[in-house]
């Protein structure tokens, strides 16, 4: 004990300089000790010199965490590689076809509306629309589905991206079992917390932490360019929890814990990701089963385990051995945080499940747009092909065809 508010960082400047610093540098290193107090962070009578390398034992460190950018600047680099390696092969081998997309004429007031307003006109603008451009509403509407369409991720972009995941939750899980596999807290999980916050840092949780972490950070860095789903917002909450989750678990030394909630996570992904490909390739059968999987592993890890297993050691063991502290409750938040996520994302797989068990519907993610079929537009050019002859001449009940060409002498 002792450190106090200097936290866990090593070679601070003394304090007796820091009247010589600038404002903002005195400003911040005013936030940096109360970040870093000790009873923000620990059980009363812990601290941060608990934490102190000593006699050969290694202890998990704040700094440390800086590792997860280069590996996730490699994790960008390598998906690249893999999706134009591996990735655009393996669509092919499995026939992922495209869908042939019609292209939109360019119009400056269409075009304009489009961008500027929304991409699907009310019918009070529709009729304004049709004014400006000279168009039909049919036509107005065909336009703007069309354009919609071009807009919406490709198969093959869907298959690159879902396979890319597919390998990294397997490879993920494998490691993570491997991990664990001969802990005594994967059996008993109230082991976690045997010694707690003196507990030696492993080789092993050192990389799986760092490889998680580097992975969602890249996933946050690529969120831009990835295929955009409904539930964009909330992919983007469970990143952002899932990152500051693995960073608070490390600073503090919840690794134990954290190891089992990323064993956890991983162990049902791989599963939907694979039910993706299958879907995007057009094996119907493949894919609906696999869901039937995933969605049962998903219910049992993310609705039982996770919380009433976990949760539960993390949330009420805790303060049978230590008065609960801000950091305990800032954990736990972030978990619950999580958890009303799966419930959130449970409820759209179980409304999936059932419609497929029920009336063997095929399996579609519902997160995702689809493409505005074609067939209106082929029954609207049916309409316009009616409006078109019942406009011409008739001539012994058929339609007069204009058949003079002009002919090069």
């Amino acid at each position: 004990m002792g450190r106090g508010a200097e936290g866990p960082h090593q070679g601070l400047a003394p304090r007796c300089i820091s009247h010589v610093l600038p404002a903002p540098h005195r400003m911040l290193s005013g936030l940096s000790e109360w970040f870093w107090q000790e009873r923000l962070w620990f059980p009363k009578g812990l601290g941060w010199d608990d934490l102190r390398d000593r006699d050969g034992r290694v202890y998990a460190k704040a700094q440390d965490l800086w590792v997860a950018l280069p590996i996730a600047l490699m994790f960008l680099i390598v998906r690249q590689i893999f999706e134009r390696t591996v990735a655009t092969p393996l669509a092919s081998l499995l026939g992922v076809k495209e869908t042939v997309r019609l292209k939109v004429p360019h119009n400056p007031t269409l075009d304009s509306y489009y961008s500027n307003v929304t991409k699907s006109p009310t019918q009070t603008s529709m009729a304004s629309l049709c004014q400006q451009t000279g168009f039909s509403e049919r036509q107005v509407q065909r336009w703007f589905r069309r354009r919609r369409n071009q807009d919406r991720p490709s198969l093959l972009k869907k298959f690159k991206e879902a396979s890319w995941r597919f390998t990294f939750y397997l490879l993920a899980f494998i490691a993570g079992l491997a991990a664990l596999i001969d802990k005594p807290w994967l059996y008993d999980l109230k082991e976690m917390w045997e010694g707690f916050p003196v507990l030696t840092l492993l080789p092993s949780q050192y990389w799986y932490y760092m490889i998680e972490l580097g992975f969602y950070s890249a996933l946050l860095f690529s969120v831009a360019s990835d295929v955009k789903r409904k539930d964009f917002k909330e992919q983007i909450v469970h990143h952002v929890a899932t990152i500051l989750l693995i960073s608070f678990s490390w600073c503090v030394n919840y690794i134990r814990a954290g190891t089992l909630i990323m064993l956890v996570h991983d162990s049902s992904d791989y599963f939907l990701e694979s039910a993706k490909m299958f879907n995007y390739a057009g094996w119907r059968n493949a894919c609906n089963y696999i869901f039937i999987v995933f969605a049962a592993i998903f219910i049992v890890t993310r609705l039982v385990i996770l919380p009433f297993w976990i949760i539960y050691c993390t949330w009420v063991y805790p303060v049978t051995i230590y008065e609960p502290f801000f950091g305990y409750y800032f954990f736990n938040g972030l978990l619950m945080t999580l958890q009303c996520l799966h419930v959130f994302w449970a409820v759209l797989i179980i409304r999936i499940a059932i419609r497929f068990l029920t009336h063997n519907e095929k399996v579609d993610d519902e997160r995702s747009d689809r493409d505005e079929t074609d067939e209106s537009e082929e029954w609207e050019e049916e309409e316009d092909t009616k409006e078109i002859k019942k406009n011409r001449p008739v001539q012994n009940g058929h339609t007069v065809h204009n058949n003079n060409h002009s002919k090069m002498e």
